[in-house]
């Protein structure tokens, strides 16, 4: 089932997991490959269609799926939908919050109706979901030992990290994502032994949020700035997340990974590297000459 996989087929064989937005993208290979790891899996989406299909794909490769339909900005949606997964599967073990909302947007044109939609979307869904289910994960809970709690894992961003042009909706949501996750690590940690970590996918190729937010028409040259010079695969974020949820990474609590090939680091290469070596030649002598400075052997 784990095709092409660096980890075992059977990683995390028994457990029973939740991804919120599953049904698309980054998180349905989220959800696919816990599934062909050996783990229970329930989706939850807005729209039934885009459910059955992703359902349906899984069970066709012999994965156990079931499909919740819900809006994550609703807390009796996601009582409902946490409830139903652990009915089905008798427990949970991993929350995986990567139901989300964007688009470009100039702060200008982005009216405080459209800002406050994504926070709630990415931010106040991410912590009502973890809120309700606190009594499924925590240690003690459906199917848990005295000693054992859950894992969640929250999808975040790196566009706060720095800062992003018509993206200010989306960077206020997810640092508040990333706040979410440090405190409950911290906390839910320390009482109820949940881990809470979170993952900052980079550009991922082939995904509804590339397309809508790094079209063609805006990329032509972009791709050279990146430090591997390429996008990234659904599979990456995916495998990120097998080693959280894996026994590789259960002394990991309160990081956020960020999963995007070095790009937020990246920024314009303003001086191209063979002319750099002629620069330094240059400004080597006029530092010579000038009598001051250091040796050259110092430069």
């Amino acid at each position: 089932m784990a095709t092409g996989s660096p980890f075992r087929a059977d990683v995390v064989r028994g457990k029973a997991a939740l991804v919120t937005g599953g049904g698309s993208g980054i998180c349905f290979e989220i959800a696919a490959q816990l599934a062909r790891h050996g783990a229970s899996v329930a989706i939850m989406g807005r729209r039934q269609e885009v459910l059955d299909k992703a359902v349906a794909a899984l069970r066709s490769e012999g994965l156990r799926a079931v499909g919740f339909q819900g809006d994550v900005r609703k807390q009796e949606d996601a009582a409902r939908v946490l409830a139903s997964t652990v009915e089905h599967f008798g427990k949970l073990d991993i929350l995986v919050n990567g139901a989300a909302g964007n688009f470009l947007a100039s702060p200008e044109d982005l009216t405080p109706k459209g800002f406050r939609t994504v926070l709630d979307i990415d931010t106040v869904g991410t912590y009502t979901m973890c809120y309700e289910a606190l009594k499924y994960l925590k240690k003690g809970g459906p199917g848990k030992g005295p000693s054992t709690g859950g894992l969640i894992i929250n999808i975040s961003a790196t566009l706060h990290y720095t800062a992003s042009w018509y993206q200010i909706h989306v960077s206020a949501a997810k640092a508040g994502v990333d706040s979410i996750t440090r405190t409950l690590a911290l906390e839910w940690g320390t009482d109820y032994e949940i881990r809470v970590n979170g993952i900052a996918p980079g550009p991922i190729g082939g995904t509804p949020g590339l397309r809508k937010l790094a079209p063609d028409e805006m990329a032509k040259g972009k791709r050279e700035m990146m430090p591997l010079f390429k996008l990234g695969e659904t599979q990456d974020i995916a495998m990120a997340a097998l080693y959280l949820a894996s026994d590789a990474g259960k002394y990991v609590n309160g990081t956020t990974l960020v999963v995007d090939g070095g790009l937020w680091l990246s920024h314009p290469r303003h001086i191209p590297k063979e002319e750099v070596k002629e620069l330094s030649k240059v400004i080597e002598k006029k530092v010579r000459f000038s009598g001051v400075g250091v040796p050259s052997s110092k430069l």
